[in-house]
């Protein structure tokens, strides 16, 4: 039987760069852009001489990629290889698959490895999807003549073909391959994969009521949160903040980072070390990353705006930042310390309207109300600094910016009540595609069936026969 899991892109509202650092905290919004994993059986029967293999088969799908690639994976030490020098390489999803079965074998009885194995002997058959969200369409709706709305951009088929980045002149590419929102695809996509898995491998049990699962009992959600930090950081070969896998996983979140330190022993691993004993150090390791419930007070939108410039490299832009640091540490303390603070300023305030909206709704609904209509006074590049200078003098608009590392990344805004539709109409007039993705407070979750399956059966209802 097919194990489906979702898990959502996000939006770092703030702590920018401050995130990498701790105690910085960050505000961290997960969004209704999902992507999604489904993980079942490669072969129907396990094949008679099956006992003495030493390896099983694993094949992976990327139907928007249009690219499937076939792997196989060591019964004894979980080791993953491409079955011919050929194939299409995904680093995320290959470490996900060696940690997420390392894991339930280091953690499972003789009688549950037992059945462990006999579940590996028949292959794992693994399919990706991203919600259209996390990837650029600006280049197919012009190619159609349609004008930058969020109509247009309702109207291209769900998973559609992925845009890639074409290369510079000078045969470099600063650019991602494929052209991104920035929406935290990545971490998105190794947290859907490790959710799939290890439910389908019985690791853990996602089939609880959400709000149970994310208010009291996270035991099985913070096993999915250490593999997928893990996978995610061995992946992109250094260790991130992680605010992206934290939201995949728990939802919209005051996030302050873990101690790097504690994924030490899974750097060692790639020198040689066996990683069914990494993984058991890892999953007892101290963990002390910190993380407190968060979302945007009622009645404010998150409303996201893509530029047209294919997303940056978080990675080159995080360097470049580390660089000035060094260059000069004694202004980059002082810039830190007044970023910092003036983003608990605007946490506080935040919390403060959502208690408000709380304890005196009618009157918390008459403020938003007044201020939809006003316009508020006033690292990013020159042409977008300008873009959210506009955005920032619009009425009814909260705050603007770029998320995360900033660049040429979708733009963001919280706007006030219905101000939204102001918004995207005056975005659309300075050829900024105004996005379909919104505030979506889950997390990780199982889903009930293959998404492209509900699309086709929603497509099916709304036909109307005369």
């Amino acid at each position: 039987m097919a194990v489906v899991a979702s898990a959502p892109g996000k939006v770092l509202m703030t702590g920018g760069y401050l995130i990498l650092e701790r105690p910085n905290a960050g505000l961290v919004l997960s969004t209704n852009a999902r992507f999604y994993a489904i993980v079942k059986p490669l072969y129907d029967d396990i094949k008679p001489d099956s006992w003495a293999w030493a390896w099983t088969d694993v094949k992976l799908t990327s139907p928007q990629l249009s690219r499937e690639s076939m792997f196989k994976l060591s019964l004894k030490n979980f080791t993953l290889q491409p079955a011919s020098s050929s194939e299409s390489r995904n680093p995320f999803v290959e470490q996900v698959v060696q940690y997420s079965v390392a894991a339930a074998h280091a953690t499972f009885d003789e009688s549950k490895k037992d059945s462990l194995h006999k579940l590996l002997l028949q292959g794992l058959d693994i399919t990706i999807l991203g919600s259209n969200d996390f990837y650029s369409y600006r280049n197919q709706i012009e190619a159609r003549g349609l004008p930058l709305t969020p109509d247009a951009l309702a109207a291209l088929p769900p998973f559609a073909s992925i845009t890639f980045n074409a290369e510079e002149s000078n045969g470099e590419n600063c650019k991602p391959e494929v052209a991104k929102t920035g929406l935290g695809s990545s971490a998105a996509m190794t947290t859907a994969v490790v959710a799939a898995l290890l439910h389908y491998l019985g690791v853990v049990d996602l089939s609880s009521p959400k709000d149970q699962q994310q208010e009291n009992d996270t035991g099985d959600l913070d096993t999915v949160h250490i593999i997928a930090q893990t996978a995610h950081c061995i992946a992109q070969g250094k260790v991130g903040s992680g605010f992206d896998v934290a939201s995949a996983v728990y939802g919209s979140q005051r996030y302050v980072r873990f101690s790097p330190e504690v994924i030490s022993s899974a750097q060692v691993a790639i020198k040689g070390a066996p990683l069914q004993e990494v993984i058991l150090e890892i999953l007892k390791g101290k963990w002390d990353h910190e993380r407190t419930k968060f979302s945007l007070p009622p009645l404010m939108n998150l409303i996201l705006g893509e530029p047209g410039t294919g997303g940056s490299s978080t990675p080159s832009m995080v360097g470049a930042v580390k660089k000035w640091q060094k260059a000069d540490p004694q202004k980059s303390l002082d810039t830190w310390k007044k970023l910092s603070e003036a983003n608990s300023d605007l946490e506080t305030q935040l919390n403060t309207l959502s208690k408000l909206a709380e304890k005196h709704w009618d009157q918390y609904k008459s403020i938003i109300n007044r201020y939809s209509t006003l316009k508020p006074e006033k690292i990013e590049p020159h042409s977008q600094t300008q873009l959210l200078d506009a955005t920032m003098n619009m009425e009814g608009v909260l705050l603007a910016g770029v998320p995360g590392a900033g660049g040429f990344d979708a733009i963001f805004a919280v706007t006030f009540g219905d101000s939204s539709s102001h918004l995207i109409k005056s975005w659309s007039a300075r050829n900024v595609l105004a996005m379909l993705v919104r505030e979506d407070p889950r997390g990780v979750s199982l889903e009930s069936a293959d998404p492209r399956a509900k699309e086709i059966t929603s497509s099916i209802s709304e036909v109307k026969i005369e």
